[in-house]
Formats: structure tokens, C-alpha cells, sequence
């Protein structure tokens, strides 16, 4: 194949699939196996949503909720599909960017790009918030011990420094410093231990089931029902973050299709199951506003020791979730590095191959997040910024489809591009039910996003500056 300078790349130039997976040469060690993979995107998936959200979004729904998780969930099977193909068919870190840039050019992978580290940062801070309240009130349940309101919440809530939230994010970037391999046996333990507890629950609250609870079924008609599956949404983001992992798999092109597709399928079983045995328990006017929904169920059935080892399951599944969402940002902001559109020293390597430095650098950040701010409202980037995510990664499936036929797809999105387009419009479909602020606060992001890009990104692109293999690749 002939290399050839390249003349000038454009704003929507793509960088080619053959290079991508080059780049990866002699980079991140390939360590994850299948297990390790499952494990991570349950562990990504399954956290405070579950633990939290049933509380939030039930008085929008009512016992419908149990359709809320499932419109949730069948709107992100699609885009897992496609995240599946594109996984195994570009086994690179970086996830929608990366399939942005081999399908639709650098300009929309930088957009991509620059969404997610907002969508990751804002989630491993908002989860390590939830993680320090699980946490000082485990330990008074236990202990009779409670940390002072100043160093136990954020400065929003009368605190002055979340020390707990610090500690988390500190440790976990710790772990993933050490290495991919002692990272991911770490959270598979961890994801046993919530399913464990899930199950648990699963199995008490069905002994208090009352049909009468579930009636009147909808009692806000279809648009409750999907308002809540819009805020429900947040319980299933995480599985998007085994395709970060590409470049660490062992056998990306067997191992991320089904570990992508399967999390996400065990996680909507369970999420269907807690729903039905929450609501059949206890009435969904009762369960509305908790702060902890499932550990009050138990309660209202007399299960007081379940309900504090419900808890533990929630500091667990939320510990889980903190690692492996910085584990998908640091992945991410790596790739952007090494092309050149963010500094390239963040690109550095341990002797250890991990992204030490970009690793350091969010753990940083997000700490000082974590520990001053509250991140109720703005927690809600997370749902748009993960369904514009979904939108590329589907389009970006027909788009390489069409641009490279020849690419060897272990896996193949069935009834394409029809399930793609599906998949884009149902992500569509949802952001429109988010609230104008959300969307005000994205486009500013984005505008930010753009400043960034062409004052750094555009000048340091490698793409622009190198040489690139097949230019005739490039749209």
C-alpha cells in the first residue's frame, strides 16, 4: 500500500481504520479477558441508578415504571449493536470518538470526543458524591459513627470539603495506575458482590408482593411512562464503556460483542425484576422521593438487616461504578492525545502500560469536583451527552458500512441500517424529553468544545500533519 503525504485533511477527513489500529502498536498491554470485560460493563452499568433512581423518577410513572426500564433498555440494545460492531471491527480505545473518526471525520470526533470527557468527568464526580452520603451512613448504621456535615458533603449541602468523595476517586485512580489486570479483577469482585445483594433483594420483596400495589398502573398516561424512562436512562449508562477497552482485549474481535450485548441484557433482567418486586411491595406513592428506595422497601416489609446489607450493596456497586467510568475516560482522553488533538505528554505510559498521567490528572480534577461542588443539575449532562454518543456511534455503522465493506466484522448489526437508524432515533426520541437547561448547558459545553479545537486541536492534529496511509480512504 503506498504512503503519501497528505495534501491538506479537511475538517471531515477520516482517519483510516488501517491506521487506527497501527497507532495502537506497542501501546496499552492486552490483558482483559471475557469475564473481566462482562464484569466491567455490569460493574459501569449497575451503581447509583439503581440504587437511587427508582426513588426519583417513580412519581412520573407510577407501577409503569417497570415499562420505563424497559423503553430504557430497548433503547439502548439497539446502540449496543452498534457499539458491538464497531468494537470488534476497530478494537481501539476511545469509543465514539474513535468511530467518529473513522466514519465521519475529525471535526465530529473532536465534538464526540470533547462531550465525553464532560459526560465521564461529571458522572465519576456525581457517583463519588453519592458514594461519600452511602458511606457516612453505613458507618452510623454500623457504628454509631457520623463524619461532621463539613467534611462529609459538598459546600452546596452545608459542607465544606466531601472528604469521603476525594478519598474515593484518590483510590480508585491509585488502582488503575497499578494496572489494567489488578483493576479489572478488583471490580469483578465487586460486581459478584452487588449481583449477589441485587438478587437478594429481588427474591425478599417478592415475598410482599400485592397485585393490588400495582394498580393504577399508569396513572400519567404514555408521556409519564417516558419521562421517567428519560431520567431512568441513567441507570443504564456504563456499557458504552467496555468499547474503551478495545485496545487492552485479548480477543476484541469474539470478547466485546458479547460482553457489550450481554451486560446489558443481564443488567435489563435485573432492573425489570427490581422494578416489579419494589412496586408489588410497597406502593409507588410511598417509594416516591426516597433517597434510597430499594433499602426503604425492605424496610417497609420488616427486613431491617437486609436493608442496611442493601446499603453495603450500594457502596460497593457505586465503588465499582467510580472505576470503571475513570477507566473509560482516561482511555478516551488517551486516544484524543495520541492524535494529536489534545497535548501529547497525556499520551505517556507507565512502566507499568497504563495512561498514568491522564490518570493523575482526572483523579486531580474530579476530586476538586467531587469535593466543592453539588452536582445535582448538572449530573444531567451525563443522559444527553451519552445519547449524542449514541446517535454517532449508530450512524457511524452505516457510514463505514458503506466506506469500507471489505473491513472484517466478527460481529454484524442485524438488519442494518435499520436497526442502526432505530437506535439513533430512539436515542432522539428520549433527549428531546430533557429539560431546556440540559440542553443550554451542553451547547455551551460544545461551543467551549469547538473554542478548544480550533485554537489547539486543529494545529496538532496528526492526521494533519503526518502521513497517512489510503488518503483515498478520506471523505
Amino acid at each position: 500500500m503506498a504512503v503519501q503525504e497528505t495534501p491538506r485533511a479537511g475538517l471531515f477527513s477520516t482517519k483510516p481504520v488501517d491506521r487506527l489500529i497501527a497507532d495502537t502498536e506497542g501501546g496499552l498491554k492486552r490483558a482483559v479477558g471475557l469475564l473481566d470485560l462482562t464484569a466491567l460493563g455490569i460493574g459501569a452499568i449497575i451503581g447509583t441508578g439503581i440504587f437511587v433512581i427508582l426513588g426519583e423518577a417513580i412519581g412520573d410513572s407510577g407501577p409503569a415504571i417497570i415499562l420505563s426500564f424497559v423503553l430504557a433498555g430497548v433503547t439502548c440494545a439497539f446502540s449496543a449493536l452498534s457499539y458491538a460492531e464497531l468494537a470488534s471491527t476497530i478494537p481501539v480505545s476511545g469509543s465514539a470518538y474513535t468511530y467518529g473518526y473513522a466514519t465521519m471525520g475529525e471535526l465530529i470526533a473532536w465534538i464526540i470526543g470533547w462531550d465525553l470527557v464532560l459526560e465521564y468527568a461529571v458522572s465519576v464526580a456525581a457517583i463519588a458524591v453519592g458514594w461519600g452520603q452511602y458511606f457516612n451512613d453505613l458507618i452510623d448504621d454500623l457504628f454509631g459513627i457520623s463524619l461532621p456535615d463539613s467534611i462529609a458533603l459538598a459546600r452546596d449541602d452545608g459542607g465544606t470539603f466531601n472528604l469521603p468523595a476525594v478519598m474515593i476517586v484518590l483510590a480508585v485512580a491509585g488502582l488503575l495506575i497499578i494496572g489494567v489486570r489488578e483493576s479489572a479483577r478488583a471490580n469483578t469482585i465487586m460486581v459478584f458482590t452487588k449481583l449477589a445483594i441485587i438478587v437478594l433483594f429481588i427474591v425478599m420483596a417478592a415475598t410482599g408482593f400485592h397485585s393490588d400495589n400495582l394498580h393504577p398502573f399508569s396513572p400519567h398516561g404514555f408521556d409519564g411512562m417516558v419521562t421517567a424512562a428519560s431520567v431512568i436512562f441513567f441507570a443504564y449508562i456504563g456499557f458504552d464503556a467496555i468499547s474503551t477497552s478495545g485496545e487492552e482485549t485479548k480477543n476484541p474481535g469474539r470478547d466485546l460483542p458479547i460482553a457489550i450485548v450481554g451486560s446489558l441484557a443481564v443488567c435489563t433482567v435485573l432492573y425489570i425484576l427490581v422494578a416489579l418486586t419494589a412496586t408489588g411491595a410497597v406502593a409507588a406513592d410511598k417509594i416516591n422521593g426516597q433517597d434510597a428506595p430499594l433499602a426503604f422497601v425492605l424496610r417497609q416489609l420488616d427486613f431491617d438487616w437486609a436493608a442496611t446489607l442493601i446499603s453495603f450493596g450500594a457502596l460497593v456497586a457505586i465503588t465499582s461504578v467510580v472505576l470503571t467510568i475513570l477507566y473509560g475516560q482516561t482511555r478516551i482522553t488517551f486516544a484524543m492525545s495520541r492524535d494529536g488533538l489534545l497535548p501529547a505528554w497525556l499520551s505517556h505510559l507507565s512502566p507499568r502500560q497504563t495512561p498514568a498521567r491522564i490518570t493523575a490528572v482526572f483523579a486531580v480534577g474530579i476530586s476538586f469536583i467531587a469535593a466543592f461542588f453539588s452536582l445535582s443539575e448538572i449530573a444531567k449532562l451525563v443522559n444527553i451527552g451519552t445519547l449524542f454518543a449514541f446517535v454517532i456511534t449508530n450512524i457511524g455503522v452505516i457510514v463505514l458500512r458503506h466506506t469500507r465493506p471489505d473491513l472484517k466484522r466478527t460481529f454484524k448489526v442485524p438488519f442494518s441500517p435499520v436497526f442502526p437508524l432505530i437506535g439513533a432515533g430512539l436515542a432522539i426520541f428520549l433527549m428531546k424529553y430533557l429539560s431546556g437547561e440540559t440542553w443550554i448547558r451542553f451547547a455551551v459545553w460544545l461551543a467551549i468544545g469547538l473554542i478548544v479545537y480550533f485554537l489547539y486541536g486543529i494545529r496538532h492534529s496528526k492526521l494533519r500533519q503526518g502521513v497517512v496511509e489510503n488518503p483515498e480512504a478520506q471523505v
